[in-house]
């Protein structure tokens, strides 16, 4: 509350930078439009920002919108990116406007730009091969560049895309988990091995919030809760600070809700998310675990991560 969009790309910084210290492999910004508590709408703005604060640390999207781009767009935008800052770049893409229709209409696109998105992601593709002799459109930054593109998704269409095109996926299940364990075993059980995968690569994305105790984590995590109330309620805003009792400012149903969406999120002491990161990497056999952390103080994120980094090695290769 009453933070800057600087300070929030500042803040975006200062933990990826946290981060690549610690020994994560991958930090991801997400496209969104109209949202008065993301900052991230010209994602690849924000990309070039993160990476060029950082050294190793790959850097991507999770993930561009493509309905709302021409796909010569984005290979020029992340062609640019991989150029400046090679075998860093990641290109995760979404099916999803990540708006409203009014938006959209902004945006000057349209609905119906939903059901181009597999030849869209094709045409993607093929803007970062090498151009051919007589190419008369060529993607300059793009083509010929190193950038890892993955289709994210929230449902089993982005599986079965991902699956055809041997494409890595990436499912959404920190908002979205209704369809986790049918996306993961279409996947794989589809699966067509290309010049990008050999084999079916798969990350799920959950919540996760750690403390130095399960009290402590649970009242960072209100946060969270709280933001998605307020979204069901058609009233997002900036992430609201944490309450001591959920229960204090949610219905029943709204609680039920909370509890169902966040079902696979690890939230509590190392122990307990270790316990629970477990299960999941157990329940779906991912090949990588991505967290998405809505904490409303900075340093109590830097330190979620801090002790994340503790379980994920306590995890060892099943990590």
């Amino acid at each position: 509350m009453g933070s800057t969009v600087g300070d929030a790309l500042r803040n975006s910084l200062d933990l990826a930078r946290h981060a690549e210290r610690l020994g994560y492999h991958r930090y991801w910004l997400a496209e969104h439009h109209n949202m008065p508590g993301i900052a991230s709408a010209a994602t690849a703005v924000a990309i070039g920002h993160v990476a060029a604060g950082t050294s190793t640390i790959r850097v991507g999207s999770g993930g561009i919108m493509l309905p709302n781009h021409a796909p010569l767009m984005v290979a020029e935008a992340f062609g640019t990116l991989a150029a400046l800052f090679p075998n860093r770049i990641d290109l995760g893409v979404g099916r999803a406007p990540g708006t409203d229709q009014a938006t959209m209409r902004a945006l000057r696109r349209y609905m119906g730009a939903v059901d181009s998105f597999a030849q869209d992601v094709v045409e993607l593709q093929a803007w970062f091969r090498p151009a051919e002799p007589d190419q008369a459109v060529r993607a300059v930054p793009g083509e010929g560049q190193d950038v890892a593109i993955w289709i994210l998704g929230s449902s089993t269409y982005g599986a079965q895309l991902a699956a055809a095109l041997g494409l890595p996926f990436a499912f959404a299940a920190h908002f979205a988990p209704d369809h986790l364990l049918d996306a993961s075993t279409l996947y794989r059980r589809h699966f067509k091995p290309s010049e990008t995968c050999a084999e079916p690569y798969f990350m799920v994305c959950i919540g996760a919030c750690v403390a130095d105790s399960d009290e402590e984590a649970v009242r960072l995590a209100t946060s969270t809760q709280q933001q998605f109330l307020a979204l069901r309620r058609g009233n997002p805003g900036l992430l609201p600070p944490p309450v001591d009792d959920i229960a204090a400012v949610a219905s029943p149903g709204e609680l039920e809700g909370l509890r169902h969406t966040l079902r696979y999120a690890a939230v509590g002491s190392r122990n307990t998310v270790r316990t629970k990161i477990e299960s999941v990497i157990k329940l779906t056999s991912a090949n990588e675990v991505m967290v998405a952390s809505q904490i409303h103080d900075h340093a109590a994120r830097c330190r979620s991560y801090e002790l994340l980094a503790e379980v994920r090695s306590s995890l060892g290769a099943e990590a």
